[in-house]
């Protein structure tokens, strides 16, 4: 097989540091039980519903912080940013990411929305400008998991599955890559989520001292 040429990153927990650590602090700074958050958009029906579509596009991020704090019992104010309060870049990885782009490597951004106002999650990233195709969920109206939305991801990128690595934080939304061919990549912790990029695609993505 040739040697891929596209990486396609998620962006929160793959480029940023992680996004279930910031909700277990925003839990204990709520006053709520441990795991509370997670709990609620995962596992409520309602809570997943709503987190479902808040990444479509089909609610605002208003709409959805007002229901989702309802569920929770806590003021809905600004919800997601105080949830992602201590969210930040992980510059290992979006140094690597830029390593591959110099390399010769198309990089694309794949993320699931989470609405832009008044919290933007993408605020800083100049994602535009520093890879090569972005795909945010809500201007599809779909999400991942969503089969379609990955043919489409590879349309941006001009490239076949075979020739691709996908790299996600969570493991739903691995499998409908591999189905396209796309080599997919668990992203648990930077540094191996970086080592295990370096094998599939061939190339050194770190300094070397």
């Amino acid at each position: 097989m040739s040697r891929r040429t596209g990486l396609i990153l998620d962006f929160g927990g793959v480029l940023t540091t992680s996004v279930a650590a910031c909700a277990l602090a925003f839990d204990r700074r709520a006053g709520l039980p441990e795991g509370t958050f997670l709990s609620v958009i995962a596992k409520d029906p309602q809570g997943a519903a709503l987190y479902a579509d808040l990444e479509r596009g089909a609610i605002t991020q208003v709409q959805w912080n007002e229901r989702t704090a309802a569920l929770l019992g806590i003021d809905g104010t600004n919800l997601l940013g105080r949830v992602l309060e201590d969210l930040h870049p992980e510059p290992s990885v979006i140094a690597a990411a830029q390593a591959a782009r110099a390399a010769g490597v198309k990089v694309g951004i794949f993320s699931n929305s989470l609405g832009a106002e008044p919290y933007d999650v993408y605020g800083g990233y100049d994602l535009a400008a520093n890879y090569d195709a972005v795909l945010i969920s809500e201007d599809y109206r779909m999400r991942k998991p969503d089969p379609e939305l990955y043919r489409i991801m590879l349309g941006l990128m001009d490239l076949p599955g075979e020739a691709c690595v996908f790299v996600d934080d969570t493991a739903r939304n691995l499998p409908p890559a591999e189905e396209l061919g796309i080599a997919a990549v668990l992203a648990e912790n930077p540094a191996d989520t970086i080592a295990r990029m370096e094998a599939v695609l061939g190339i050194p993505l770190t300094e070397q001292v």
